[in-house]
Formats: C-alpha cells, structure tokens, sequence
C-alpha cells in the first residue's frame, strides 16, 4: 500500500512539472517493481527445485527463468524445509499423494503408529493416494504386503514399483531403454545374467521371455538383489557363504565389463532403511560403473547401466500420467537421495519423514531439535559426490516427524 501510495504520488510531482532527484527516481522504480512483484505473487528459489521465478496471473501459471536469480542460489545452501506437526497442517495443498512404503509405511514388518489412519483420512477427502516403491519385485507382492499390514490396496489409486516397471520393459510392454529393443541396437538374445534377491529370480526373468544364463553368454545383467548370485545352473548366496559372495561379485562384475555388457538395475536403493543399512542394488550399479570407467575412460556408462525407480523420472512420469497439475502433488518419503531428489527432478514438492525410515535410528534422542538434525543431514548429504543428485544441492519443501495425521 506504502509503495502503491509514493508510486502515485511521484507521478503526481512528474504531471506538475517537477524534476524528482535521482535518489527518488530510484526509490520510485523500486516501488514500481514491489508492486509487480505483489501483483503476480512471485515465488522464487522454491526449496529443492531449480530457481525460477514463478509468475500467477488470475489463476494462470507461466514460468520464467530467471538467470540472475539462480547465480545467486547456486552461491547459497537451500532451506531446509518447513516443519509441520502432521499431514492435516499441508492436506489443503495437495491433490495427490505418492507414497513411499518402506520407511514411510511401514518398517518391513509392521505399519508405523498413525499411518493407517492417515491413509482413511485423505481417502475421506477424496485425496489421491499412488503408492511407488523401489521394490525390485512385482506390483502383486506389494499387493500381498498391504494386506499382510492392514491396508486396504483398494485405497490406492495406483501401486507402481521398480519391479513391475522393469519387467514391462523386459517383456516389451514398455519402451523406456534402447538396450532392450530388437535388432541392431538392442538385445535380439534375450540371455540374462542376475544378482537376485533369492526370491523368484528365475521366475520374473523367465516369464518375460528371458533365460538365465553365464556372464559368458548372458547379453544383459539384472541388478534387483543383494543375496545371490544366479547364471541359471549354480547360485551363489551371500547368507550361507558371505565372503564367497562378494568374491563372485567383484569377479562377474570384471568379466562383464570387458564385454560392455549392459545393467538393468530394477532397485536404485543403495542401502535398505534396516539395522546396519544393509546395501541395495543401487550399489551394484555403482560398482559396475567404476569399473566400466577403470576399463577404458571413453565409455558412457550412463548408456549400459539403467536404473529403473526412483529418483529417476520415468517412473514419476509413469505416476503422474493422469495427473493434470503437479503443483497439487507431493512425494512422501524417507530417502533424500531417492524421494527427495526425485521429487525435484520431477517438478513436485517433497514431504520428508524424518524419525521413520533411513535416518530414524541415528536421530533417536534429537526428536526436540529436529531442524538442526535435519539442516546437517542436508548439508552432509549436499557435500557428498558420487549421488543421484549430481550437482544439484536438495532440500525437501516439507519435513514431518512421522507420516501421521
């Protein structure tokens, strides 16, 4: 009102004749562009996203990128994340919600306190509910895990995990990785070499046309397990015999490099929200991509190595393919390297549980301070080399304590 006010009156003293000093020329284009700014409502340097300046015109939405503004954020550390005591303080924001289960649902064995009501709750206000999980294994398992829990699968919208995505590419239904595509730039022999979970292994690759078979012969690698080791004569698992395990690992790993075999990693996790944070199949990739680099430094190992799930955006866009405004959609989750990530890569605001899921035990006793846990586990994580995040500093937009109303 101030600026609106002097805006007036400068144009008052110009139509009288009188000649403003430069100082009051300058405070008057000040007040000019405030006014602006408060017209269109700008938002700028979102938490977590790129910088832009975002302009609203009766309802409208248009974007535009704001050099200056985003030299300024890349000098900066982003903000942390507003804290909220429960989902019904951010209800009235979102449309959607996609989920993560665990870490965020459940532990692996039991659902956390309050999340069964939550769900009841946004279903009651008619909210979208996707759930999707790096789970290596098919969309029925995460089905059979709901009820197992004491969920209602009817509840969700959609139920997408890594395994299901992966197994439509392999069997053709998706075109989402030139590898797997017939003919001369793709797999016409659909030999498969994997590193398993030791749970239907031979099954999921089988039924989509596939053949396990030695790193000798095999034309892809599946990376959707931790446990064992599967050529489709002998398996090797890591439980009965660890150090053999990790022998073979790093042996297969070699020999498929020198013949630029091609990774499908159907679980980018790299370590599981557990006891010690046992590691994932996202470390497999990492691993096989050093030693594709050690092998010869011309090779692009983002061409050979393909993660399918978060944080990666063909399984949002897979999400979110009937979702008309991803302003009105929020990711759930515990992972900063995976949710969050994902979540600013696919132009939605993140919610990060903080006390369940990956970080939950190292913050045991810091319930009372959980700003401060959360800015060094931001800052420790934006510091780090070698993530999914690459160059780009995250920070989630909103942080709860545990995913409860």
């Amino acid at each position: 009102g101030i600026c609106i006010i002097a805006t007036i009156a400068f144009i008052f003293r110009f139509k009288q004749g009188l000649t403003p000093s430069p100082l009051r020329i300058i405070f008057m284009l000040l007040s000019v562009l405030l006014v602006i700014l408060a017209f269109f409502k700008v938002d700028a340097f979102a938490p977590g996203r790129t910088p832009s300046w975002h302009f609203k015109v009766h309802g409208r939405k248009n974007l535009l990128v704001c050099q200056f503004a985003s030299a300024l954020y890349e000098k900066s550390e982003p903000s942390t994340g507003v804290l909220k005591d429960g989902v019904g303080d951010i209800v009235e924001r979102f449309d959607t919600f996609i989920l993560d289960m665990w870490g965020v649902m459940h532990d692996g064995s039991r659902p956390y306190k309050g999340v069964l009501d939550v769900v009841k709750r946004l279903r009651e206000q008619d909210k979208k509910l996707i759930i999707l999980s790096n789970s290596s294994k098919r969309k029925e398992n995460s089905i059979k895990m709901l009820k197992k829990l004491g969920f209602d699968p009817d509840d969700f919208d959609d139920i997408i995990t890594s395994g299901e995505v992966a197994y439509q590419m392999l069997s053709g239904e998706l075109d989402l990785w030139n590898v797997l595509k017939n003919g001369k730039s793709g797999v016409s022999n659909k030999k498969v070499f994997v590193f398993g979970s030791g749970d239907d292994d031979g099954v999921y690759c089988e039924s989509c046309g596939w053949k396990l078979a030695s790193i000798e012969e095999a034309n892809l690698i599946i990376a959707r397990g931790t446990f064992t080791i599967n050529d489709g004569s002998a398996v090797v698992n890591k439980e009965e015999n660890a150090e053999l395990y990790e022998s073979e690992l790093e042996t297969k790993l070699h020999q498929a490099a020198l013949r630029r075999v091609p990774m499908l990693v159907t679980n980018p996790d790299k370590v599981r929200p557990d006891v010690g944070r046992p590691p994932m199949p996202g470390k497999i990739g990492d691993r096989y991509e050093e030693i594709l680099r050690e092998s010869s430094s011309s090779i692009d190992c983002k061409a050979l190595v393909k993660r399918v799930g978060k944080p990666f955006t063909d399984v949002y866009d897979i999400a979110l393919r009937n979702v008309m405004d991803r302003n009105r959609v929020c990711m759930v989750g515990d992972a900063l390297e995976t949710d969050i990530v994902g979540a600013a890569a696919s132009g939605i605001s993140s919610v990060w549980i903080l006390l369940d899921g990956v970080y939950g035990p190292d913050l045991k006793g810091d319930e009372g301070n959980l700003i401060a846990s959360a800015q060094r586990i931001t800052a420790e994580f934006n510091e780090k080399t070698g993530t999914y995040a690459g160059d780009q500093r995250v920070s989630p937009d909103i942080i709860l304590h545990h995913f409860r109303w």
